[in-house]
């Protein structure tokens, strides 16, 4: 998933360390990036074509409040379901998030996190696309591939990131019950790192920490779902609210701006 917070007169983002610096996104193939290339450039957006970085074919662009993206041959791995009204032909449809990029001044506390804490793995690296002689380190998690991948960016000359619009707040990294929920809170508290309680969200709940790089992550459980309250061919039709914002609907009603899909 991905969450947008709607936050008028922030500052505009700047990426550096401390930075959550692009979130790439899964497309089914090489044609389905082809098609990318050519619905971008329709629709006015800059882009550098299909590229290939770290042995894995891509796209490149921001969004108009430039957030960096990104478009990745999963190469038909498993993945989401497609919207069925989405206006983008199912066979090319996003297939879900393929890995996120950090970036940090100093690797090695980061990558302790990962895998000495969260159990990932470093699996490769690549030289940075604007610094060819920074490097970024691959990570995996459980099977790896696509939505299993942390990219970190590291090096000294990073200079400090600011979090603004266009930015990427936290990742979140999910587990899929309660009893695992609380066994990381308690893994992660054992690890020295300042850790939340529990946050019942009514749909999840989650724990948040920062990493030694200044990242905020986030652990959600996989339930209950946003299915929860709704019908799960219905979602997102209408405005669902958990029970402790149902009282407060009309005000926050009042200040939505319609979404318009096209």
């Amino acid at each position: 998933d991905v969450t947008f917070f709607d936050w008028p007169h922030v500052v505009q983002n700047r990426n550096g360390a401390g930075s959550i610096a692009e979130i790439a996104l899964r497309a089914p193939g090489r044609e389905s990036l082809t098609w990318w290339a050519d619905h971008l450039t329709g629709a006015g957006i800059a882009h550098q074509g299909v590229i290939t970085e770290g042995g894995q074919e891509l796209i490149r662009f921001t969004d108009p409040e430039g957030q960096a993206l990104a478009l990745v041959n999963d190469r038909g791995a498993p993945g989401g379901i497609p919207w069925e009204q989405s206006p983008v032909p199912a066979e090319h449809s996003i297939r879900g998030i393929h890995a996120v990029k950090l970036m940090v001044q100093v690797l090695e506390p980061t990558a302790s996190v990962l895998t000495d804490v969260l159990g990932f793995r470093q699996v490769g690296e690549y030289a940075a696309e604007n610094i060819p002689s920074q490097r970024v380190v691959v990570f995996e998690t459980g099977s790896g591939g696509p939505g299993a991948q942390v990219h970190v960016e590291a090096g000294p000359s990073l200079l400090p990131g600011r979090l603004g619009k266009g930015g990427v707040h936290h990742v979140a990294f999910r587990t899929p019950n309660d009893e695992e929920h609380r066994l990381w809170q308690q893994r992660i508290a054992g690890a020295g790192l300042g850790v939340t309680q529990i946050i019942d969200r009514f749909y999840f709940k989650s724990i948040y920490f920062r990493e030694p790089g200044g990242i905020l992550f986030e652990i959600a459980t996989d339930g209950p779902g946003f299915a929860a309250d709704e019908d799960v061919e219905h979602l997102g039709e209408q405005l669902a609210l958990p029970p402790f914002l149902e009282p407060y609907r009309a005000s926050i009603e009042s200040q939505l701006h319609p979404l318009e899909v096209g």
